[in-house]
């Protein structure tokens, strides 16, 4: 039973992978892109590490508890650098796709620049 378990989280954090990468792939613009990277490789690395989790619990605590970290590290830092990552392509000016309607930081920093 155990065994089941862990492989459906290696599983499907190998598909939020997979996703992730098509993702990449087909979405029109940068922003959307980003976007699709970070959550994909976020959920991802969570499930295949909650995976190894498990399958490392009952033998060795200090890789289990190496592991709780690295997927603490990784469920903070990837959201923030996606963030960052899109911030940083906003203010290099890259265009926006040409479908949108909405473009909230221009308005945004408009207001700041008054």
């Amino acid at each position: 039973m155990t065994e089941i378990i862990i492989s459906f989280f290696v599983l499907l954090g190998a598909l939020f992978m997979l996703l992730g990468a098509i993702a990449i792939v087909r979405l029109p613009d940068v922003y959307t892109r980003i976007n699709a990277a970070t959550k994909a490789s976020t959920l991802g690395v969570v499930g295949i590490m909650i995976g190894l989790f498990l399958f490392f619990v009952f033998e060795d605590n200090i890789v289990s508890g190496k592991i709780l970290l690295t997927i603490i590290f990784v469920f903070l830092t990837a959201p923030i650098s996606g963030f960052m990552m899109a911030r940083s392509a906003y203010h290099m000016d890259v265009p926006i796709w040409k479908h949108n309607t909405r473009d909230d930081l221009k308005d945004a920093l408009k207001q700041k620049n008054k």
